[in-house]
């Protein structure tokens, strides 16, 4: 199963709460009270979001962390990227060379294709949209569809 990290979806949380006041400086602190998430955890996360360029600091006494550019301008794949790396279903899509069958493979490019459609989808869906503060549509009804009878027919471990 494909499956962020907690660390991942703890992060996308504090990055939305800076989101939503994009001109508010605002403390691990304050991020950690705000989401419920232990400050260790929040401080952490933003060492790595800072140093992905998603998020800045400002030391000093009205110091602290806001996005670095507009939540419509951060996407999915970015968080992603950050905190877990580049999206790879298997070691082929990452790159030519990474599996010693590449040679005599018969799935391998559909696997490739497979991940760019993913990697293309996390692109397309900004921080703004995972948010809640940007109104455009993200529901794909079809694959809403398609998820919900495939999750109905997952099986019970």
């Amino acid at each position: 199963m494909l499956r962020i990290s907690r660390l991942t979806d703890y992060a996308t949380v504090i990055l939305a709460v800076l989101a939503e006041s994009p001109a508010r400086v605002q403390t691990a602190t304050s991020l950690a009270e705000q989401t419920r998430i232990g400050a260790p955890t929040v401080s952490k996360l933003l060492k790595q979001l800072q140093r992905a360029n998603l998020v800045t600091s400002t030391r000093g006494l009205r110091g602290g962390y806001q996005l670095a550019r507009p939540a419509t301008q951060i996407s999915a794949a970015a968080i992603l990227d950050a905190l877990e790396g580049p999206v790879a279903l298997t070691d082929c899509a990452v790159g030519h060379g990474n599996c010693e069958i590449e040679e005599n493979c018969r799935v391998g490019r559909v696997w490739q294709r497979l991940n760019l459609a993913i990697r293309r989808s996390l692109y397309e869906v900004s921080l703004a949209q995972l948010a809640g503060i940007d109104a455009t549509q993200t529901r794909l009804p079809t694959l809403e569809h398609e998820m919900k009878i495939a999750t109905s027919r997952a099986p019970v471990r």
